[in-house]
């Protein structure tokens, strides 16, 4: 078992040795852990009292156990579609992501109009010089993400439609056995998804660092878990979880603010209705 996991355990109350029962397991280390507490902490306890390896846990169980743990983690979640699928590809960065954004930003900004508050480039292909998965994300802030009629219709219109549902969010993306280059979120202007989204993407352009850092374990965490869309982005969260505690306090000395990124060194890139 990984050692990191293991502490974890022993703080939560939980022998890493005789775990017992992994799914009772796991949400203790929920309770203890909130979001660090993650999917592929559950497939380590299940693979632990299993005997196995966690590469080695059937594809129907590890669908089950990201079921479980996502009712937990994301309470609310609503699924539409399939999920899942397509293998793992981080790449280097690609200079011509930006301009593929703006094609796609400018679509969405005829197609939604005033709708749209802001429509920006985030994710890793909106940061220069970071490896990522070749697949662009839109940010799209609205006044009121629970008015769907207000933006659902010209998403769908374009060829996406919707695939997820929570609390301050919405995810649009091409349905499977067409070219997934765009994902959409949309979000509340002004509303902790839309900052918090913003304010990693601009302390990772300001931070060579930790860039390299999330390169690093993107690629490391791409060859791992090939396969399995769900567990390599669960893999993230505690890089994420740090690098946002850390963009905090940066954010205060610069004075950060939402669209900031032309003032703070980073290519600005909102468009459309602002």
């Amino acid at each position: 078992m990984d050692p990191d996991l293991e502490a974890r355990l022993t703080a939560a109350g939980i022998d890493p040795s005789a775990p017992g029962d992994p799914a009772a397991a796991w949400r203790r280390l929920f309770a203890a852990y909130g979001l660090r507490a993650t999917l592929v902490d559950r497939y380590a306890l299940e693979a632990h009292a299993r005997g196995l390896g966690v590469a080695d846990l059937p594809p129907r169980d590890r669908e089950e156990m990201w079921r479980e743990v996502m009712a937990l983690r994301y309470p609310g979640m609503e699924l539409h579609g399939d999920h899942g699928g397509d293998p793992v590809e981080v790449v280097p960065y690609d200079p011509a992501w930006p301009d593929a954004f703006a094609a796609w930003r400018d679509r969405l900004a005829a197609a939604l109009g005033p709708a749209a508050r802001r429509i920006e480039h985030v994710g890793s292909t909106a940061v220069p010089g970071l490896a990522a998965k070749p697949v662009i994300d839109v940010q799209v802030a609205v006044p009121d993400v629970a008015d769907e009629k207000a933006f659902r219709p010209a998403l769908e219109g374009l060829g996406l439609p919707l695939r997820a549902r929570e609390p301050g969010h919405r995810y649009f993306r091409p349905p499977r056995g067409r070219p997934r280059e765009v994902q959409v979120h949309v979000c509340d202007a002004g509303g902790p998804w839309e900052r918090a989204h913003l304010l990693f993407r601009d302390y990772l352009r300001s931070h060579p660092e930790a860039r390299e850092a999330y390169s690093a374990l993107k690629r490391d965490l791409a060859a791992e878990f090939r396969g399995d869309r769900w567990a390599y982005n669960e893999a993230k969260t505690g890089f994420i979880l740090d690098a946002l505690v850390a963009a905090e306090k940066w954010a205060a000395a610069a004075r950060w603010r939402v669209g900031d990124a032309g003032r703070l060194g980073g290519a600005a890139t909102s468009g459309g209705p602002s």
